[in-house]
């Protein structure tokens, strides 16, 4: 169950994180995999781990902000069975406090990136009479998070783009889903935590560890098993979704 063989997948973000571990997870189930990362070292960094596993891999630098790296990037692959839309940024900041500057990078990287892949891809899977589109949401995306106001913007889009494309695509054979995860421990997290809470890192770490009614934060693996299912033929039926991975944090955060 759950094989990729034969399978051509897109992953963005996938120099790191959750990206890093969904490129892993797909290449293991034996998916050939093509990483598109902003950071080009991380991607051939994926693609190096992923060849020592005895898998197949590619590694693109791209910004997926910009449309014509985008199209350039994915029309020279060509033949795309699953687009994982993972690339994306942070933002601390509050309606008042948020930058313009700020707010359209947020927006450029977040949302046009998830469009741009979008607009490249889907006549590629209407070529190949099909194809799975796997989009990261937020749990900001339906909950009020403090201090996320263009984050939260930026996932409140995504989720309601896996709906629209779902939709309006469902007759040419493409499923579109998205996964909202609360906190998951990857590098970002870390270096976050060092640099705004310098000498308090245990302390909120266990804070931020603590705010998951299950009281642990996620990793990305478990991000990537969920993803692996929703990419592969056992989820046939599933489209049109949004699948929480939050430890309880929407439903028992009472």
């Amino acid at each position: 169950m759950f094989s990729l063989s034969g399978k051509v997948a897109v992953i963005t973000g996938g120099g790191s994180g959750i990206g890093k571990a969904i490129a892993m997870l797909f290449a293991r189930q034996g998916a050939v995999v093509h990483v598109i990362e902003l950071n080009a070292s991380a991607a051939a960094k994926t693609v190096h781990e992923i060849e020592e596993n005895n898998g197949k891999a590619f590694a693109h630098g791209c910004d997926v902000s910009k449309q014509q790296q985008v199209l350039d990037t994915l029309n020279t692959i060509n033949e795309i069975d699953i687009l994982v839309n993972n690339a994306g940024i942070a933002h601390i900041g509050r309606a008042d406090t948020t930058s313009e500057e700020d707010f359209t990078k947020v927006f450029e990287v977040n949302v046009k990136g998830a469009y741009n892949c979008l607009f490249a891809a889907i006549p590629l899977f209407k070529k190949r009479g099909g194809g799975v589109i796997l989009n990261m949401a937020s749990i900001a995306a339906v909950v009020g998070i403090t201090d996320r106001f263009a984050y939260s913007m930026s996932k409140g889009a995504i989720y309601a783009m896996t709906l629209s494309v779902a939709r309006d695509y469902i007759d040419d054979h493409i499923r579109c889903n998205s996964i909202s995860p609360a906190r998951v421990h990857t590098p970002f997290v870390d270096g976050f935590i060092a640099k705004t809470y310098a000498g308090r890192e245990e302390e909120i770490f266990g804070k931020l560890s603590k705010s998951q009614p299950i009281g642990r934060m996620g990793k990305p693996e478990e991000v990537a098993t969920l993803a692996l299912y929703l990419c592969s033929d056992e989820s046939g039926f599933v489209t049109g979704n949004d699948y929480p991975l939050d430890g309880g944090f929407i439903k028992l955060n009472n």
